[in-house]
């Protein structure tokens, strides 16, 4: 450690110590925000400041989810809609990145299908919905269908962006160096999309979740979202918080893997 610091000028290391004090100093601040909305929250439900039948509080929220434990039903409509999401979201990564291969590979291709690709990315896939209840039935297979739907089109037009953003000049140089097509592609163009394809893991981490709960609104017998319909339709307003929340802790967790992997990928590139 010590010989590490040697390489380091004194002003490069008051400049990393300060970036990890601006780093600790932006992790606190977000924890004390979310403690002080949770309480000004709680606070405003107790003195009934705000009706806590409409909004809920954070303490009702908990007593929510401790009694759907103690049910045994929690982690069940957790496992769900969790791998209703995943699989959907694998496939619809999966399917675009390979798509969009095909797409980059042939030029003629990909200007046939452009237009159709752009236009179903502006259909609203909700109004598909009834249609894939129909092909795919009532169960699962329909949701995530409806989560493929959502993410596939946007994983191939961000992976599509990202190959062919390509540096010219490079394809040029490997061009006169011999390189064919394949080599290209193997060599600079995947290597040199990763920030498009990190970027297109974000983004789709929360279509995947719009997919699922959007599928479980128009059918579904178990799930979150289904927890969320009946919550409503029954005037369970603490059960629709509940899942909400548990949705918002599901959707972190899943976007804060992808970052681990990007701090990963970037560390693996600098070496």
């Amino acid at each position: 450690m010590k010989h590490k610091r040697e390489n380091f000028s004194e002003e490069h290391l008051l400049y990393l110590r300060k970036l990890k004090r601006t780093d600790l100093t932006v992790q606190i601040s977000r924890i004390l925000l979310l403690v002080l909305l949770l309480g000004v929250w709680e606070l405003l439900a107790d003195f009934e400041i705000v009706n806590p039948f409409i909004t809920s509080s954070p303490s009702r929220i908990c007593t929510t989810i401790a009694s759907l434990y103690r049910e045994g039903t929690l982690f069940y409509h957790i496992g769900v809609t969790l791998g209703e999401t995943l699989a959907g979201f694998a496939i619809a990564v999966v399917g675009g990145y390979l798509i969009a291969l095909v797409l980059w590979w042939s030029d003629l291709l990909r200007k046939i299908l452009e237009p159709y690709i752009v236009v179903l990315n502006s259909l609203p896939k909700i109004a598909l919905g009834p249609l894939i209840i129909i092909w795919c039935g009532t169960g699962s297979e329909a949701i995530v269908a409806i989560t493929v739907l959502i993410g596939i089109i946007i994983a191939i037009m961000n992976m599509l962006s990202g190959f062919v953003s390509t540096d010219k000049n490079k394809i040029l140089l490997l061009q006169s160096m011999g390189a064919g097509k394949l080599q290209i592609l193997q060599k600079l163009v995947i290597p040199s999309s990763l920030p498009a394809f990190i970027s297109m893991l974000k983004i789709n981490v929360g279509m995947a979740w719009i997919g699922s709960i959007m599928g479980e609104y128009i059918v579904s017998k178990a799930g979150l979202g289904y927890l969320i319909v009946y919550g409503g339709q029954v005037f369970k307003l603490d059960l629709v918080m509940a899942a909400t929340v548990i949705l918002c802790l599901l959707a972190g967790v899943m976007y804060f893997l992808v970052v681990l992997l990007e701090k990963i990928a970037v560390k693996n590139d600098r070496r």
